[in-house]
């Protein structure tokens, strides 16, 4: 058995802390520093750097250093066009003898003012791709022998697997924070949404909140207003997240502060009209909130309702079915636009939908669409039933045409049928 010197032994550890860096968990900063310093170790050199390439830009950003000054990093851009750097990627060694002298180098003077001679140069490559370079730097002229480059070469290659290894951790952090992010936005939401509708002579009321894998910005909300009123809104803010989660919690609470004895105080218009600035206000680019909002009076048998951009509420009478329609523009982009308000009748049976886009935009496997029309044809399916079982049963009906493909969004459904005999108050005192 050969024993090994001491030099050897060195750059056995040092090479053996490069592979521990290829399958360990860490940020990417801190390899690309441990892998400077044992890169200068190993090559028994003075000062190394490391550029990764950016794709997008197509230049080689400095990334970490050994040895070298603040000044001499920040020098200035590096191009994946640059002559040296051409050939490093084309699968060379680069080996500049004196860089005071080579036309090839772009900062002589910062070169010259650091100290700096001779220069090797290795690319880093992952699967036949480079991801940056290896440079070594010494004060010696000549200094990079085919010694100096098999190893820089093995330093360079057991370097960008160490990389690539902690770009990978470094998403699946990410990946993580989102997951919490959306996690987070799931709570908010949920705590949003009304645990059971408010028990109304009259009224059989039925909601479902049924979340995706992602946060969307779905809401429903039903508020009595006195003893023979109540307050329905479903809508959805255009957007994902934290943010879209924060933004509905912001809008239920207008929604609500305006309901408190609101329609008493303001007409359905202004109620509509103030809604939308509070939207305009808090809404940034390329967000805005769609939005049904009506009340329903059981004395008077009859329902005011505003669509603003939202999918229409359906009217249900004796299996004919009217799309609610009336309103206007969707809620948070123009301050000056108008909303028709629309008063409707109401007779004993009458059924109310409503519901959010995630419901009929659901996908299969196959990429189709449930889409309207089926969903109409589960509704027809489901007319002679309670509130409750209206929504099951549609949900019932996606359920199997979709199977178990993700959905990219929410689905909220309001159902609310009207029966004189429904929450009677002998029947409320008789229930267990």
């Amino acid at each position: 058995m050969v024993k090994k010197s001491k030099r050897q032994i060195e750059r056995d550890e040092q090479i053996y802390e490069i592979t521990s860096m290829m399958a360990g968990d860490f940020e990417l900063q801190e390899v690309l520093d441990r892998l400077a310093a044992a890169a200068v170790k190993i090559t028994k050199t003075n000062n190394c750097s490391i550029r990764l390439l950016d794709d997008e830009s197509g230049d080689l950003k400095m990334r970490s250093t050994f040895g070298l000054s603040e000044e001499y990093r920040n020098k200035g851009p590096v191009s994946k066009q640059d002559p040296v750097i051409k050939a490093a990627f084309a699968g060379e060694a680069v080996v500049l003898d004196d860089m005071r002298v080579d036309s090839r180098v772009r900062y002589r003077n910062a070169t010259i003012k650091e100290g700096l001679v001779s220069q090797l140069t290795v690319a880093m490559t992952f699967r036949n791709k480079p991801i940056g370079v290896l440079r070594l730097y010494s004060p010696q002229p000549k200094r990079f022998d085919k010694d100096a480059i098999a190893l820089a070469r093995l330093v360079a290659g057991q370097c960008a697997i160490a990389i690539t290894n902690a770009k990978l951790y470094s998403q699946a952090l990410e990946g993580a924070r989102i997951a919490e992010q959306m996690r987070l936005g799931a709570v908010i939401q949920r705590r949003m949404i009304p645990e059971k509708a408010p028990c109304m002579c009259g009224l059989d009321i039925a909601a479902i909140y049924q979340p995706c894998y992602q946060v969307g910005g779905d809401l429903y909300d039903l508020i009595q207003i006195d003893d023979h009123t109540i307050g329905i809104s479903i809508a959805d803010v255009i957007g994902k997240g934290i943010p879209a989660a924060m933004m509905m919690s912001m809008f239920r609470g207008t929604i609500r502060a305006y309901a408190d004895g609101g329609y008493s105080r303001h007409s359905f218009d202004d109620i509509i009209n103030k809604l939308n600035r509070v939207a305009i206000r808090e809404c940034r680019d390329g967000e805005f909130i769609t939005m049904f909002m009506c009340h329903i009076d059981v004395e008077t048998m009859k329902m005011t309702y505003c669509n603003c951009g939202h999918e229409p509420a359906l009217h249900i009478r004796g299996g004919r079915i009217t799309e609610l329609d009336s309103g206007g523009l969707v809620l948070g982009v123009m301050e000056q636009t108008e909303h028709k308000v629309e008063t409707i009748e109401l007779r004993d049976e009458d059924i109310i939908l409503l519901y959010t886009d995630g419901l009929i935009d659901a996908m299969n496997f196959d990429n189709e669409l449930w889409g309207k029309e089926r969903m109409l044809e589960a509704l027809a399916d489901s007319l002679d039933r309670p509130a409750n079982q209206i929504v099951r049963n549609i949900l019932g009906y996606r359920r199997r045409f979709v199977g178990l493909a993700r959905q990219i969004d929410d689905t909220s459904i309001v159902a609310v049928k009207i029966d004189r005999n429904a929450n009677r108050p002998s029947e409320i005192n008789e229930r267990p």
